[in-house]
C-alpha cells in the first residue's frame, strides 16, 4: 500500500482536521486509528463512529459544542463529529468542578453538550457532508485568566493542520508510529497527542484513567504493549521515566514541553537512543512554537536549555515594549506570528489586547513571556512579565484564585501569591482572614476545589489577623511570611 505524506495531501485536501483525517480513511481505512487495552478502532471504524455521532445532533446546528467525556475511541469520534458538522468543541475533563464546566459551557454559548451516555446505542449511518472550513474554529480551550475568570482560547483548522505539517516535518511522524494518549483534553499536549497522529496517519494508544494516574510502571507496560513510539508529556513525566529508569523499548520521539525541562530530568535518558525535545509555545499560538532537541545537546549554565528555533508556518521575534525588535542577547517579550495564532478569545476579555497588528501587516500575539534569541538563533526563555505561573504544565494566574477565594463564606479577605521550591517550581500560598471564629481550612479547601481546576489549588494557607498593606493601600507582599517548599528530589 502507497501512504501519502501530509506534505503530498496539503496539494489536493482542504486545510480542515476533518478534511485531512478523511484522506487517512480513504488511503489506508484498516489501518489502526486507536488503541486501547481490550479495543481497538481502525481508521474505517472511528469514521464510522464520527458519522454516527453526528447523525444525533443533524439538522440542527451548533457553532459551539461542549465534550464532558471520559478518554476513549468515543471521545475523539465525538470531536471529529463536531469538527465535521462545521462546529468548534469545547473540552472538559468529567472530573472538573461542575460549576467550572458550567461556566466554561455558558460563556462559550455551547448549544449542546456531548457526554459517554450520549455515545452510546449509535445508530447505523451513512457518510454525512463535511461541513468544516480552514478559517472555522476548530476547538476553544480554557486558561487562567487576569479578570478572575477563566478565558476561553478560540483556534481554527487551518492552525491545527499546519501544526500537523510542523510536528511531521520536524519527527518524521508515520503511519506504524504508535503515540501515547496521557494529557488531559483541555490542555495543548492533548491537540499533540490525537491531531499530529491522526493527521499523519499513525496510531493513538488510549489507556485507562486509573492507569494514567497511578503507577508510572503500569503506564510503561500499557505502552510496552501497544509499542508506543512517540510521549509527549509535562518535564515531571520525563523526570519520572528518568528516576526510575523506564521506558518503553521501541521509543523513539520523547517530547517535554509545558514548563522548563532541567538537565538533572534527563541524565539517565538522554544517553538512550531515541531523541528528546524541549518545546516551548501558549495556548493562543496552537500548541508549540518552537522545538529544540536537548538529548544531544549541552545545558545552559542555570542546568536548563534553550526553547529552540520557530516550527513550521511560525515566525518567533523578541520585542520591547514599543515592539520593536531587538537584536541577538537583548532580553524582550517572546512575540509569535504566523499560522499558528489563534483567532483570539471569547467574549473579548482585556487579554484580547495582546494580540496586536504590526506595521508591516502581520498579526502577533504577545505571549507575557521574556527571553532573548542567540547568536545561532535558538531562543531562550527566561521567565514571565507578570505575576502568571506555569503549575504542571499550565498557566495560572493567582489573581483568578484570589478572586474565588475572596468568593468563600469563611473568608473575609484574602490573597495568593506564588512561589519557586528548590527546583524553581512554582507553587501557590492562599492568606487569608476568617470571616468567624470557625472557619475551617477543610470548608475553604472544598469551596475552592468546586470552582477551580486541582492544579490551581493553593498548597498551603496561611490564616492572617489582617492582610498587612503599604501606605498606598496595596498588599505589602514583603511581610507575607513565606510558607518554604522542597524541590522534588530527581
Amino acid at each position: 500500500m502507497q501512504f501519502l505524506s501530509i506534505g503530498t495531501l496539503n496539494k489536493i485536501m482542504k486545510d480542515t482536521i476533518y478534511d485531512r483525517f478523511s484522506q487517512w480513511v480513504a488511503t489506508q481505512p484498516d489501518a489502526t486509528a486507536i488503541v486501547e487495552d481490550g479495543r481497538s478502532a481502525t481508521y474505517r471504524e472511528l469514521d464510522e463512529i464520527t458519522d454516527a455521532i453526528m447523525s444525533k445532533f443533524l439538522p440542527d446546528h451548533y457553532h459551539f459544542i461542549g465534550i464532558v467525556m471520559n478518554h476513549g475511541i468515543e471521545m475523539v469520534a465525538a470531536m471529529l463529529a463536531v469538527l465535521k458538522s462545521g462546529a468548534a468543541y469545547i473540552p472538559a475533563e468529567p472530573s472538573l468542578p461542575p460549576k467550572r464546566i458550567e461556566y466554561m459551557m455558558h460563556t462559550a454559548g455551547a448549544g449542546l453538550v456531548i457526554t459517554d451516555d450520549y455515545c452510546r446505542n449509535l445508530p447505523e449511518t451513512r457518510p454525512l457532508p463535511d461541513k468544516s472550513t480552514p478559517d472555522g474554529v476548530a476547538y476553544v480551550l480554557y486558561t487562567s485568566g487576569t479578570t478572575g475568570r477563566p478565558k476561553g482560547v478560540m483556534v481554527e483548522n487551518h492552525s491545527v493542520v499546519n501544526y500537523a505539517e510542523a510536528f511531521e516535518r520536524e519527527f518524521h511522524v508515520a503511519p506504524g508510529d504508535v503515540m501515547l494518549q496521557y494529557s488531559i483534553c483541555s490542555f495543548d499536549i492533548f491537540v499533540e497527542e490525537v491531531f499530529t497522529t491522526l493527521l499523519n496517519g499513525a496510531t493513538i494508544a488510549i489507556p485507562s484513567k486509573k492507569m494514567c494516574d497511578g503507577n508510572l510502571n503500569d503506564l510503561m507496560a500499557f505502552c510496552e504493549r501497544h509499542g508506543v513510539t512517540e510521549i509527549s508529556g509535562f518535564p515531571y513525566l520525563l523526570a519520572d521515566m528518568n528516576r526510575y529508569k523506564i521506558y518503553p523499548s521501541r521509543l523513539r520521539l520523547l517530547i517535554g514541553g509545558g514548563d522548563v525541562i532541567r538537565e538533572s530530568y534527563i541524565t539517565w535518558l538522554k544517553d538512550k537512543d531515541f531523541m528528546i525535545y524541549n518545546t516551548y509555545g501558549p495556548s493562543e499560538t496552537t500548541v508549540c512554537a518552537t522545538y529544540f532537541r536537548i538529548d544531544d545537546a549541552e545545558e545552559s549554565e542555570d542546568g536548563t536549555y534553550p526553547i529552540g528555533r520557530a516550527v513550521k508556518g511560525v515566525e518567533v521575534r523578541i520585542l520591547d515594549d514599543n515592539l520593536n525588535e531587538l537584536s541577538d542577547g537583548e532580553t524582550g517579550e517572546i512575540c509569535i506570528s504566523g499560522n499558528g495564532v489563534s483567532r483570539g478569545y471569547i467574549g473579548n476579555p482585556p487579554e484580547q489586547a495582546n494580540f496586536v497588528t504590526l506595521d508591516d501587516g502581520k498579526r502577533i500575539y504577545r505571549s507575557g513571556d521574556l527571553g532573548y534569541r542567540l547568536a545561532d538563533g535558538n531562543f531562550v526563555f527566561l521567565h514571565r512579565k507578570d505575576r502568571q505561573v506555569m503549575i504542571l504544565g499550565k498557566r495560572v494566574e493567582p489573581e483568578e484564585v484570589e478572586n474565588v477565594l475572596n468568593e468563600s463564606p469563611c473568608v473575609e479577605r484574602g490573597v495568593v501569591r506564588a512561589f519557586t521550591d528548590e527546583n524553581g517550581l512554582a507553587y501557590l500560598t492562599a492568606y487569608f482572614v476568617p470571616s468567624h471564629k470557625n472557619c475551617l481550612i477543610s470548608r475553604i479547601k472544598g469551596f475552592l476545589r468546586s470552582r477551580l481546576a486541582d492544579f490551581m489549588m493553593p498548597e498551603y494557607y496561611v490564616k492572617m489577623d489582617e492582610i498587612p498593606l503599604t501606605k498606598r493601600g496595596k498588599v505589602n507582599d514583603r511581610v507575607l511570611p513565606v510558607v518554604m517548599k522542597e524541590g522534588r528530589q530527581e
